[in-house]
């Protein structure tokens, strides 16, 4: 905790203990019946002002004490209350209320009646003035610590309600996610579940009628059944997440499943082949998550858009990163680039997401690159993967 003006409460305390201690200890040297001990009195009373908001009854009482021994002694008038205004101001501040005006009232009446029994003269007026105005600074500091000390309880109930106020707002936008969360569950649920789970139905029918006949099944019939059916089992996984309310991730492809990947690319006729260089190992869940997707959506839009072209897929397994790079030989050049798409931005926000880099465009020799370093180290951000494959006007990269 710091002061408003960036120093330390504690500094500021003994700042004022040692400047408060050097006017007293000033008062004590032209004051004529001063001595040693009146000294001592003040340095022990002024110091005890570096407590006084720690241990404020502490410092009342020492202050207090000290302040005593100097005025009934010395009797060096207004500067002895000092340390004891100091003290008395902290104790109501901090919520005392009895000590604080018992010592206030021995201070005022010890000094009144060593006043009294002087013999220099002073008539019972002055005197009366006197203390009277001492009275005065008393309760006008213990009038300033109360409210002090009101002000102080008034911010901190504002800014508990500030914060419940914050909590309610998280919590009804936590809510509000959930039902939307559902509420696109049963969407996906209701539509696509339905029509891809019919798509796998007719092409396992198709599949069988073929082989019943003794005819060879189609290679693309065989990739729309195995696509259709990782379909459904990735669409059931987005469903768990998107209707888990704590969030969880679901147990998503990684790439571990790259040769699957890889060899339904084949299926389609896509000529492609797999360099992994560097040591495997186990992955961070969103960068193996991220890394496989992004070979997927990769190797998508060279069936779609590289024109019969062959792909290339390195995985280079670093000590702080993960390189993944997809080249093909297509159509695409320097002078004519694609129009990047949902799946190229999908792709760029997953890896920004992880703090890594992304490159996709033209290759100079022709075709097309891309290329995600995703670094190995958190903390990573979680978030909703982006769909992938959607469909865009002819001609656009996904």
């Amino acid at each position: 905790m710091t002061s408003l003006r960036g120093w330390p409460p504690l500094a500021l305390d003994g700042i004022l203990a040692a400047v408060v201690a050097v006017m007293l200890s000033a008062t004590v040297l032209v004051t004529p019946k001063a001595g040693a001990l009146d000294l001592a009195a003040v340095l022990v009373g002024s110091l005890a002002l570096v407590a006084w908001r720690r241990a404020p009854l502490v410092s009342l009482l020492v202050s207090t004490a000290c302040m005593l021994v100097y005025s009934v002694h010395a009797q060096p008038g207004p500067p002895a209350m000092f340390p004891v205004l100091v003290s008395v101001f902290g104790s109501v501040r901090a919520g005392h209320l009895l000590l604080p005006a018992l010592a206030s009232a021995v201070f005022l009446g010890t000094g009144l009646a060593g006043n009294l029994a002087a013999p220099d003269g002073r008539n019972l007026q002055d005197i009366v003035e006197a203390t009277t105005l001492l009275l005065g600074w008393f309760l006008a500091s213990g009038v300033t610590a109360t409210v002090a000390r009101h002000r102080q309880a008034y911010v901190e109930q504002a800014e508990q309600r500030a914060a419940e106020a914050e909590r309610t707002r998280e919590e009804v936008a936590r809510r509000r996610a959930g039902e939307e969360r559902l509420r696109i569950a049963r969407e996906l649920h209701d539509s696509l579940t339905h029509s891809i789970s019919i798509i796998k139905v007719q092409a396992g029918v198709a599949v069988h009628l073929a082989r019943k006949r003794g005819e060879e099944v189609p290679a693309a019939l065989l990739a729309i059944q195995e696509a259709s059916g990782d379909a459904i089992r990735e669409l059931r996984a987005t469903l768990e997440v998107l209707r888990d309310s704590d969030d969880g991730e679901p147990q998503a492809s990684g790439l571990d499943r790259l040769d699957d990947l890889v060899e339904r690319a084949r299926s389609t006729g896509l000529p492609a082949m797999v360099t992994i260089s560097g040591a495997r190992r186990e992955l961070p869940p969103e960068v193996d998550r991220a890394a496989y997707r992004i070979v997927q959506e990769a190797l998508t839009n060279v069936s779609r858009h590289a024109g019969g072209a062959a792909a290339s897929v390195r995985i280079d397994y670093g000590g702080d990163e993960l390189v993944v790079q997809v080249d093909d030989d297509g159509r695409a050049s320097r002078d004519a680039p694609p129009v990047p798409g949902v799946g190229l931005l999908g792709m760029r926000e997953r890896v920004t997401a992880l703090g890594g880099r992304l490159l996709a465009e033209p290759r100079p020799e022709g075709g097309f690159t891309v290329r995600a370093e995703l670094p190995l180290t958190g903390p990573f951000t979680v978030r909703a993967e982006p769909p992938l494959g959607a469909e865009l006007p002819q001609g656009e990269l996904t």
